[in-house]
């Protein structure tokens, strides 16, 4: 019996199937998928999660319960730490526009969407305070000013840095579901 999701040799019908696997347009989705530098980093804070919990069974078997709790509780905070990381990005549905970051989510009705547009700009490479030219979808609203909202997307975030080509798709995807929604 073939298992045609595991081959390469089936035919793509790309016109019937939807680039996402629902059409729930209600749920928040991204409308991209998460880079591998994303992946990657995150992979790595469960890998330290696992030596952590490991630690605090050694703990627990051969010390003090208080101290085998101290320990699992820094393995929780960084299991939840990773897939916050998991988690960070642009996300859209019928209701708006979210942009989650490490610590904090925000949240923008289509009603105060007045365009979303790619600039060339200095943007932060992977985060840190340093800057290279790039890339940044940029979020223009009705209550602000461009200049008072960081960029959504950029060319050398986790999820697109040297992948121009995902990040041009990512801005579009964004784009039309700006387009789509935005006429509030």
């Amino acid at each position: 019996m073939p298992l045609p999701f595991l081959t390469a040799d089936r035919t793509f019908d790309a016109a019937s199937e939807s680039a996402l696997p629902h059409d729930d347009r209600e749920r928040w989705r991204r409308p991209y998928r998460p880079g591998p530098w994303r992946v990657g980093g995150a992979a790595l804070w469960l890998l330290l999660a696992s030596f952590v919990l490991f630690a605090a069974v050694l703990i627990a078997l051969t010390g003090s319960a208080s101290s085998a709790g101290t320990v699992l509780t820094v393995a929780v905070v960084v299991i939840a730490g990773a897939l916050r990381i998991l988690r960070m990005g642009v996300w859209v549905s019928a209701h708006g526009l979210r942009h989650v970051s490490l610590l904090a989510t925000r949240t923008v009705p289509w009603k105060h969407v007045v365009a979303v547009r790619t600039a060339q700009q200095p943007v932060r490479w992977l985060g840190l305070p340093r800057t290279v030219q790039g890339q940044a979808l940029a979020l223009v609203r009705k209550d602000r000013a461009v200049e008072d909202t960081p960029p959504l997307l950029t060319t050398h975030s986790l999820d697109f840095l040297h992948r121009p080509a995902a990040f041009d798709r990512a801005a579009d995807a964004v784009e039309v579901w700006a387009c789509e929604y935005g006429r509030g």
